[in-house]
């Protein structure tokens, strides 16, 4: 079961990344990407994973250090945790980067690539969003002085 649970995971979080993706433009779009809702599912599966192995990972937060949370990574269900806890704040900061880019005026051709790599290496997505967010910003700022 943990092992069809980590593999559902990604599932669950994809239709909303396809509507951030494919579907930007969508007045559905928006209303999806502004709830935090839609982690909801990824945040059941994270659950079932990760109460059968809470104390490790109480104490893999608790008291963290490589080895703790390498010893929590070797199980299943904590292995399984981590992976639905990553995919459900990518889900969000996905979502937040989408509202930010429609509220920029940000063309969809940058932001489609952009959430793909956050999709898949979520720190670097995220670091070249908020590049671009602050020359967009700083753009806005000159036009309006």
């Amino acid at each position: 079961m943990t092992g069809a649970l980590f593999e559902i995971t990604f599932y669950l979080a994809a239709p909303f990344w396809l509507l951030m993706i494919f579907a930007p433009a969508w007045s559905g779009t928006a209303r999806v990407a502004a709830s935090p809702l839609t982690v909801l599912p990824v945040l059941a599966v994270y659950t079932v994973l990760a109460v059968p192995v809470f104390p490790e990972l109480w104490t893999a937060v608790s008291s963290p250090d490589i080895d703790t949370f390498r010893d929590l990574a070797a199980l299943p269900g904590g292995a399984g945790a981590l992976w639905a806890q990553v995919i459900a704040w990518d889900l969000l900061v996905g979502q937040w980067m989408y509202l930010q880019s429609r509220k920029l005026g940000l063309s969809p051709l940058l932001m489609g690539p952009l959430l793909v790599l956050t999709i898949l290496l979520s720190p670097f997505g995220l670091l070249v969003f908020l590049a671009v967010r602050a020359v967009r910003l700083r753009r806005r700022e000159t036009l309006a002085a």
